[in-house]
């Protein structure tokens, strides 16, 4: 019934196995990728034609996790899986941009690529295993793919790359870096990195590429065994429309790239396209839509021309130099941290806001619950590039460009207990002409320097650009989007003084060799360099205090077995710190406690009041305390947050009182002093030797009074030990002998007497 195919290696110390045939029949190509105990089925469907009048190629990538995968039920309302989770976008971003550029020109039928998580074994992440499923399914499906691609991740720990590590290795490490490639050469780099130098990084690229040559080697052995017949694609020359358009507009283009306006610029160039449409009017609307794609390529080869002939980039810049910087912070008055960063034509307005634990993300995935205090959004509307456009949910672009800049900014962030704050950096860009996502990261890493983060350096970053010809090639720094548009290579890079945090590359072209890597990253750093002493001269380093609308949070650290203590019976003792203190308070499992609020002094109330339950009183101090409840001989008062003492009524004033409550009323503040704690843990409190305004020790003016005498053992009710007072009947010395009649008449207890008759005089211990 089934044809299976199946191949198999060692790979990073698991087994890689590539199979098909038995699932997804149907599809143009399906491979069934496992790797250890981890499964993903990735299917490949084409469109045979192409619609009437299209003229882009319609390459769906789709990633998704199955939560039965790990044994999970999806958390929340809706026990399904629904839209795209963040890391599914991210993930199909990751597979789309390697096998993108390995598709001929010219072909425009429609591919849908669907990956989907079957199985997870929770060590390695099923990214870089979707990313071979897919290569694998495109190879022997038959459509013109000019692959295979390999994927692999790398590490870095203890100064030693590792292939693939699990998760806990790779989030301890220094690196997490992503990488695709053919056979000969790298396509697409993905990454985070704590600070590492540039040879470090290029040796992890090599590293990579080396290991993803074996993966490709599988991919053509499975295909060997069961790739469908290749397609016959018809690709027309259009080099006559080309020369044509040349003569035609050839001048106005070149003098429109002429112009280092963006504005102007733009209006030349679409005078020019205006231009060639009306030559081609008369024409079929097949040769219409060839000649305008033509227009495209028309400009690419005059600009790229251009570069690599004499270095003449678009604006005029040398290819190494970055366009003027203008940054400022405390742009914005109620936000808790705002920058404002404009490099050339690119601006970005990034604000940072400061929360407590309870704003911290939640994200609910194959691994389990997971929770994130730093988070950045990055948005951008269509009137950043002068258009009309769709305004609305992140795009898949959108969420890309914020992880990038969320990875470029996370290696310098504080620790949580160094800083107990949740971070969310919002990135609005307002102008765009090349690299908003590295305008992010300068106006991130400034905005939060605003706000009093302690990063541990500033962050800068810069996109590189490639232009290839052959074996000719010039890398440039800080790209226009031009340049980036008819350009070879989108190379990002970010970090800091001592090294780089992220870097991401795209290539449009067969893949790039290593000494155009090494070209780019060398001068890329250059220009990080020059680009953080444009930061300096706004903000060179984090405030020191934070905004005055900026939440406060005090941590507090207590023993573990007090923790009870704090929280109460149901919770009834931390619910009436927070809604009498009005601070917001937060207990771990650790005894580690988080005390916020933008009022300080509320702050300051709960800290003692959580200092008053876990110290322990002290004899001869004076505390603040609260009449709690009021008795015939005294009050007892409430201090040190959760203890209780007695005032007894001859402890209120010098003088003789009464009643306690000519003194004090429940729920007056008082001022007290410890006079004793007994074995048992009672406290007895005075007012009197407290001076109730300022809390001072008064002199004790009143005589002291007799010791008085033990009370003997009272152990033994039957016989008190002694004669304790002049009996009424004239004899009352001891309780074994005759006690004479009851004053009511009544019998004795040894005579039948009920015991609840009693006199209250004869139970007192007293």
């Amino acid at each position: 019934m089934f044809d299976v195919k199946t191949v198999s290696m060692e790979w990073g110390g698991k087994t890689l196995t590539l199979e098909t045939g038995r699932i997804a029949r149907q599809a143009d190509g399906a491979v069934l990728a496992t790797y250890g105990e981890t499964v993903v089925l990735c299917a490949v469907t084409a469109a045979k034609s192409v619609k009437e009048g299209q003229d882009f190629f319609p390459l769906t990538v789709h990633y998704q996790e199955k939560f039965f995968a790990a044994g999970r039920i999806p958390g929340g309302f809706f026990k399904r899986e629904r839209g795209a989770t963040e890391k599914e976008t991210l993930v199909s971003r990751l597979i789309d941009r390697p096998v993108r550029p390995l598709f001929p020109e010219g072909f425009y039928n429609e591919i849908n690529v669907i990956a989907q998580v079957l199985s997870y074994d929770g060590e390695i992440e099923p990214d870089v295993l979707a990313m071979i499923a897919a290569s694998a399914a495109l190879t022997i499906s038959g459509v013109p793919f000019m692959g295979p691609i390999g994927g692999c991740r790398v590490g870095y720990v203890d100064g030693e790359y590792t292939l693939n590590p699990r998760q806990d290795v790779a989030a301890a490490g220094a690196l997490d870096l992503v990488v695709a490639a053919t056979g000969n050469a790298v396509m697409m780099v993905e990454s985070q990195a704590r600070e590492l130098s540039e040879e470090i990084m290029l040796g992890a690229v090599m590293f990579a590429h080396d290991e993803c040559r074996k993966v490709v080697n599988l991919i053509i052995d499975l295909a060997e065994k069961a790739a469908k017949e290749p397609w016959d694609v018809a690709i027309s020359d259009n080099t006559a429309i080309k020369d044509k358009l040349k003569k035609l507009i050839g001048k106005d283009i070149a003098a429109a790239y002429k112009l280092t306006d963006k504005s102007e610029r733009s209006n030349a160039l679409n005078a020019a396209r205006a231009k060639a449409k009306e030559a081609f009017a008369s024409e079929d609307a097949q040769t219409q839509m060839v000649a305008m794609k033509s227009v495209k390529k028309v400009e690419g080869d005059i600009v790229r021309g251009a570069i690599l002939k004499d270095g003449t980039r678009i604006d005029g810049r040398k290819v190494n130099q970055v366009r003027p910087i203008e940054a400022m912070v405390g742009l914005l008055p109620r936000t808790h941290g705002s920058s404002l960063f404009t490099r050339g034509e690119t601006q970005a307005i990034c604000t940072t806001t400061l929360g407590t634990k309870d704003s911290e993300q939640m994200i609910d995935g194959l691994e389990g619950l997971s929770y994130s205090n730093f988070m950045l959004h990055y948005n951008f509307p269509p009137y950043s590039v002068g258009e009309v456009g769709r305004f609305g949910a992140p795009s898949r672009r959108d969420t890309g460009h914020g992880k990038l800049a969320w990875r470029a900014l996370q290696a310098v962030l504080p620790s949580k207990e160094e800083f107990p704050y949740t971070i969310r950096v919002v990135s609005d860009i307002t102008e765009s002409n090349g690299s908003s996502s590295m305008a992010t990261v300068c106006g991130g890493a400034l905005s939060m320097m605003d706000a009093g983060v302690p990063l541990a350096r500033p962050v800068s970053g810069i996109a590189m650009g490639l232009i290839l010809e052959g074996d000719k090639f010039t890398v440039l720094s800080d790209i226009l989007g031009d340049e980036d548009h008819l350009g070879d290579m989108d190379f990002k890079v970010a970090g800091t003084s001592e090294g780089i945090t992220t870097m991401q590359m795209d290539i449009k072209v067969a893949g790039i060799t290593k000494e155009i890597f090494s070209a780019a990253l060398n001068q890329a750093k250059e220009g990080r360099a020059h680009i953080l002493g444009e930061m300096t001269k706004a903000l060179g380093s984090a405030r020191t205090e934070l905004s005055a609308h900026a939440p406060r949070i005090e941590t507090l650290q207590i023993d573990k077995s007090k923790i009870r203590d704090i929280i109460g019976t149901g919770g009834k003792v931390i619910r009436e710190i927070v809604a009498t203190t009005g601070a917001k308070v937060d207990i771990d499992d650790e005894g580690l406690i988080k005390i916020s609020s933008s009022d300080l002094t509320q702050i300051e109330a709960a800290r003692q009041w959580i200092l008053g339950i876990v110290e322990e009183a002290e004899v001869g101090k004076v505390y603040d305390g609260k009449v709690v409840t009021i008795v015939d001989f005294g009050a007892f008062v409430n201090f040190m947050g959760g203890k209780d003492g007695l005032v007894h009524v001859s402890e209120m004033r010098n003088e003789r009182v009464e009643k306690p409550t000519d003194v004090v009323s429940e729920g007056q503040a008082v001022k007290v002093k410890v006079l004793e704690i007994d074995p048992r843990g009672k406290v007895r409190l005075s007012m009197r030797v407290v001076d109730q305004e300022t809390g001072a020790e008064l002199e004790d003016t009143r005589p002291a009074r007799e010791p008085r005498e033990p009370r003997g053992d009272r152990g033994d009710r039957g016989d008190r030990g002694g004669d304790r007072r002049p009996r009424r009947d004239g004899d009352r010395g001891g309780r074994g002998g005759d006690r004479g009649p009851r004053r009511d008449g009544g019998p004795r207890r040894e005579e039948g007497g009920n015991p609840d008759h009693i006199p209250a005089f004869l139970k007192s211990d007293d």
